[in-house]
């Protein structure tokens, strides 16, 4: 039976109940985003938290305009965006760039407050305006001074050592010290990791976009001769990650965990330098090409033998073990690190057909020092596909930092599932299909928390999946991974070590069983 709105807000005063919002999910809408407009939404929720507050997304993207109406807990963040301005009774637009479309957000504290929307962009009284404006003047001033002086500095540094160069050998310690991080980092690392680091830019050509994602852009580029990068280490082809201005937090997270020497590894993406591109108001991240593109869209293309699959899963294995690990391979202690968005399209396949990991934006480093506080602030975060039941919940044990790892543990289950999907090993191989392919492409957090936490459900893992013995060991893993309890998870190291203890199926069954069952434009592909 159909309750009416009348009822739901008598029941709502009766027994002082949560707050009460238009929710609506996505809707098409005639709203131009000028003046004021309703959303046009006939139902109301009861939202699920005291501290929920009504919201409004208004987006336009060519010609479909969409109103987007639902409850939100201000703690969490929403699309990437912290909501500030939801102590209002009016929900008034504001817009955010950055977006990927026209973007236009609002929230408000009030029952049913997001039904009606404002886009006044001018609504801060001209009087504090002019405090603010007032208040600021000064620091502005000491700002100014200050990167002045440093600006002066660090040309006179460059031009002392220029002219050492040219007057004889190289002083390495006065290079060197150009060459050093700001941040601090030992000096090999430096130089292995930010080559050309608070030097000239590097000379590079931008040749095609092969990647977008939400932050960035990708672009393969080569290195015009001169470089220094080209020349030392032998690059010609390079992968630029591009970001706009607006994105400066993505790009220097992602900086700052590509700088750790100690993330160095074979399966994590070769980091080459980080640059300020002024001029194109643009922040890029310079790294290794690999030509065969991410695993999601290797496997949309490539049904994989059962050595590819040994390859494939147990070097994202290692990768991963390797983030989360407390000390190098040479014993060393190190910040372990966790990727937070694990997933196919996030991982790069090499030539060798081993994985390497990559886009570190929403990574975080585990260090000992971080608070529960601080921890907590970093918020939910991730794809909601491969997102681990707790993080879905905002229920992640924040005084155990091994919490952060399970989850990566999980979203790499779901990875090693894809790639076994599309082995020839199993028998009869499927189109390629993402965990979960059953939901919509983009699925929301609310769908996947019916999915995975109401239903319990995981992908399928039929039984004819484990007629071969090392499938059947790879699906016993997964399904250890996946588990619902996270610390009843095996650890990303278990999982590596369970791929190097199957190299002997590889040799014994492997070589009848790929050239019958793998395409031939894969065997030439693989020749090459």
């Amino acid at each position: 039976k159909t309750i009416s709105i009348h009822n739901i807000i008598l029941h709502a005063t009766m027994l002082k109940i949560k707050r009460l919002c238009k929710f609506c999910d996505v809707r098409a809408t005639r709203c131009t985003g000028k003046g004021s407009c309703k959303v046009e939404c006939d139902i109301t929720s009861i939202c699920p938290n005291d501290s929920d507050v009504c919201v409004s997304i208004w987006r336009k993207k060519d010609d479909n305009v969409t109103f987007d109406t639902i409850c939100h807990n201000p703690e969490h963040k929403l699309h990437g965006l912290v909501l500030k301005d939801y102590n209002n009774s009016k929900c008034e637009m504001k817009e955010r760039k950055g977006m990927g479309s026209q973007f236009f957000i609002c929230s408000c504290s009030e029952d049913e407050c997001n039904d009606q929307i404002f886009f006044n962009s001018n609504t801060m009284d001209s009087q504090v305006v002019a405090v603010i404006l007032v208040s600021l003047v000064p620091l502005l001033v000491m700002a100014v001074v200050v990167i002045t002086s440093f600006y002066f500095y660090r040309v006179y540094q460059q031009r002392r050592a220029n002219s050492r160069r040219k007057k004889g050998p190289p002083d390495f310690s006065d290079a060197h010290a150009i060459m050093i991080d700001d941040e601090g980092s030992d000096s090999s690392s430096t130089h292995a990791n930010n080559l050309n680091h608070n030097t000239e830019l590097l000379p590079i050509e931008l040749d095609v976009q092969v990647g977008k994602g939400r932050f960035a852009e990708v672009y393969r580029a080569k290195l015009k001769q001169g470089s220094s990068v080209s020349e030392e280490q032998g690059f010609e082809t390079v992968a630029v990650k591009i970001f706009l201005y607006e994105e400066y937090a993505s790009w220097k997270n992602e900086k700052d965990i590509f700088s750790d020497a100690d993330l160095r590894h074979e399966n994590v993406l070769h980091f080459l330098t980080a640059e300020e591109r002024k001029v194109q108001r643009q922040y890029w991240l310079i790294t290794a090409y690999q030509p065969r593109g991410n695993l999601q869209e290797y496997l949309s293309h490539h049904v994989v033998s059962w050595r590819d699959l040994w390859l494939l899963g147990g070097s994202l294995a290692q990768g991963v073990a390797h983030l989360h690990s407390d000390h190098t391979s040479c014993g060393r202690y190190k910040v372990p690190i966790t990727h937070r968005d694990i997933k196919s399209s996030n991982i790069l396949v090499k030539n060798d057909l081993t994985c390497c990991l990559c886009d570190f934006g929403l990574a975080l480093r585990l260090d000992n020092s971080l608070s529960v506080d601080e921890l907590a602030n970093s918020g939910q975060v991730g794809t909601a596909r491969y997102m681990a039941p707790e993080v879905l919940e905002s229920r992640i044990n924040l005084e155990n930092i091994e919490s952060f790892k399970q989850a990566d543990v999980y979203s790499m289950a779901l990875v090693l599932w894809e790639i076994t999907s599309r082995c020839s090993a199993i028998g009869e191989v499927k189109e390629y299909e993402p965990p979960f392919g059953n939901l919509r492409e983009h699925p929301c957090v609310e769908s996947m928390k019916d999915s995975v936490i109401r239903d319990r459900g995981r992908p399928e893992i039929p039984n004819s999946w484990i007629n071969h013995t090392g499938i059947q060991i790879v699906c016993s893993s997964i399904q250890d991974c996946w588990d619902h309890d996270p610390e009843a998870r095996l650890t990303a190291q278990c999982v590596a070590e369970r791929f190097n203890d199957m190299e002997y199926l590889d040799k014994l069954s492997d070589r009848s069983d790929s050239e019958e069952k793998i395409p031939e434009e894969i065997c030439v592909v693989d020749e090459k």
